[in-house]
């Protein structure tokens, strides 16, 4: 057992902040990410293969105990034993081959030496890694990063609720504009996220299994009698995985391509949420929960800041910026192979590590926000110019064909109060009964169906909580 004095040395001494600062956050990806997760893995892969290739050809019958105690070597896979994997691969400078050697020991141990012939059979290092990468992919959507995005838009659509009647100015080029509610402009962000987190759960994960060179040659050269098309695709469906029929050596890395600029979009929505959340703190229109003990500033000691909006940002920022470039990169590889992409997949992991680190800090950002009400009545009431929409688009409809040219002359670059905005309505060739019901109009009642949004994203939420529960169980 790892002491506790041991972790924090470990953490002091990690290179990337992922392993050392933010441990805490990104720990669980662990078993999903490490190279010990990537070499379990590909121990598991293995094994399924070896399982289904001696029941397909049958070149043995093996009994349930047998299939069990197979099952038992990634089942029971331990750090002693990913260790033993790296010391082989001292020796064969060769990571999945180092897997097979160390199968070939399990073997052994277990007194089932005559399977040794058919362990890694046919096979490249890349049907193992192609496959490997989707599973671990997959597992840490279902288990991690979808339950994380969920909770977050729970949230969002809670506070959306909450505070869906709650007028405030809308700012567009960072000017005052057409009022909406604090609610609607929660329930947006929810909103984009359900909408991508909904093609993502839908696009299929794919995994490569085809041989040396994709034609799956040796097996068919050997066994000719099988359709081994059809094993590859029985096969990776035993993790949901889709085939991937017509490949290099490789995988073509398109799907993957595919989720990794679906986990971009998704990061880019999040960016956009912390900024406008610290522009609305910065406007002081939220305001942040003093938290006793905690400092704001080393100088000033008066300040509480956005920091977790501001940390989020930047770590999205980084997981973004990874996970397009292995979008990009990955599907390029020259002729049957490179490997390029063995070293780039590895990345993967780190580039979901900052994306739960954005996920997480977001969070626990809008645990600590609250509307400061007075000043948000304050700007409406300052700025009772935002309805010169209302004016000008109602003389349209009386027919008067400049009306946006009246309006433009009465109202661009100033600040009308209600009194003034009064005045204007009296003066406008409005009819009486337009200026008696315009005369009424405030900033705050001048927000559309605003407040019915957030239970459009409500309704969006359900949807997606049924999706996912479709494609990925109780995620």
């Amino acid at each position: 057992m790892t002491s506790e004095k041991e972790i924090q040395k470990f953490k002091l001494l990690a290179i990337s902040p992922i392993d050392g600062r933010y441990r805490r956050i990104t720990e669980e990806l662990a078993n999903y990410w490490s190279e010990y997760a990537l070499i379990k893995t590909r121990v598991e892969v293995e094994i399924e293969f070896l399982i289904e290739f001696l029941k397909t050809t049958e070149l043995y019958n093996l009994s349930e105990q047998d299939i069990a105690n197979l099952r038992n070597i990634y089942n029971n896979f331990s750090l002693t034993d990913a260790q033993k994997v790296k010391e082989i691969e001292k020796t064969t400078n060769h990571d999945v081959k180092a897997v097979e050697y160390f199968i070939r020991e399990k073997l052994r141990d277990l007194n089932m030496e005559f399977l040794i012939p058919y362990v890694h059979y046919g096979l490249t290092s890349q049907d193992i890694n192609n496959t490997a990468i989707p599973i671990m992919y997959r597992r840490t959507l279902k288990d991690i990063l979808i339950p994380k995005l969920l909770q977050l838009i729970q949230k969002l659509s809670s506070l959306a609720q909450e505070w869906k009647s709650i007028s405030m100015l809308s700012f567009t080029h960072g000017q005052p504009a057409t009022p909406t509610t604090l609610g609607k402009e929660i329930a947006v962000f929810g909103y984009r996220l359900t909408k991508i987190i909904k093609t993502l759960v839908q696009v299929p994960i794919e995994a490569k299994f085809g041989g040396a060179t994709g034609t799956l040659a040796s097996l068919y050269i050997t066994f000719p009698h099988i359709d081994w098309r059809e094993f590859a695709r029985r096969l990776v469906q035993k993790w949901n995985l889709e085939y991937e029929e017509i490949t290099t050596q490789i995988s073509n890395y398109d799907n993957l391509a595919h989720h990794l600029m679906l986990l971009k979009g998704i990061a880019t929505v999040l960016i956009d949420l912390a900024q406008d959340m610290w522009l609305y703190i910065s406007k002081d229109y939220l305001k942040l929960r003093v938290i006793k003990g905690e400092v704001g500033s080393s100088a000033m000691p008066h300040k509480v800041n956005p920091i977790h909006f501001e940390n989020a940002e930047g770590n999205l920022i980084l997981g973004r910026q990874m996970l397009n470039a292995l979008a990009d990169s990955l599907p390029v590889s020259r002729l049957q192979r490179d490997l390029t992409d063995s070293t780039q997949l590895r990345y993967t992991g780190t580039a979901i590590a900052h994306l739960i680190i954005g996920i997480r800090n977001i969070d626990r950002g809008i645990e600590r926000i609250e509307p400061n009400l007075s000043a948000i009545e304050q700007d409406l009431e300052k700025h009772y110019e935002v309805l010169a929409e209302a004016l000008q688009t109602t003389l349209r409809k009386q027919e008067m064909p400049d009306a946006y040219e009246i309006l433009k002359e009465h109202t661009r670059g100033f600040s009308l109060s209600k009194q003034e905005y009064k005045s204007l309505v009296d003066a406008l060739p409005l009819s009486e009964e337009n200026k008696e019901r315009l005369g009424r109009l405030t900033p705050r009642d001048y927000i559309g169906d605003a407040p019915q949004m957030p239970d459009v994203l409500k309704e969006q939420l359900k949807e997606l909580l049924s999706l996912v529960e479709r494609y990925y169980g109780s995620a």
